[in-house]
């Protein structure tokens, strides 16, 4: 029997069931029919952030950033590559953190941008600084292979 994955809609909030052998052919959302593992990366508000860094069985790389910081703005490209090149084994997202200062002080952000990777809950592992899209990808590939 094929396992399921518990996948948040990043657009609705959805909470999704997903066989894992059908990641790579673009699961959409059962509620709205949004891309649920596309290689894009989804904007978050506060409350889709907890809900699928804690509940998603698929690990979630998330940018933390401000539309202010000029390194955010340039890694922001970079990011959209690393998402892409790891469609189907870590979804990316990013949130605001001017928009939703409360995740600052509840995560212990220093500095952004600041790159988290959770899965099932847990923070894995952080990567600090604005990043091109290759370190990105090592960074998620090697943290998530240890998370499973």
């Amino acid at each position: 029997m094929d396992e399921k994955l518990k996948l948040t809609c990043t657009a609705c909030g959805q909470m999704n069931r997903v066989p894992a052998a059908r990641l790579q052919d673009a699961p959409k959302c059962a509620v709205c029919g949004a891309a649920l593992a596309a290689g894009k990366v989804s904007e978050l508000d506060l409350a889709l952030h907890d809900k699928a860094t804690r509940g998603d069985d698929l690990p979630i790389l998330v940018d933390y950033w401000a539309p202010w910081c000029g390194p955010c703005r340039m890694m922001a490209p970079e990011f959209s590559k690393a998402a892409q090149a790891m469609t189907g084994r870590v979804r990316f997202a990013k949130i605001n953190t001017e928009d939703f200062p409360v995740i600052s002080q509840r995560l212990g952000i220093r500095g952004i941008p600041l790159l988290i990777l959770w899965h099932k809950g847990r923070e894995i592992a952080r990567l600090p600084g604005a990043r091109p899209a290759a370190e990105i990808e090592s960074f998620a590939r090697s943290h998530a292979a240890t998370a499973v």
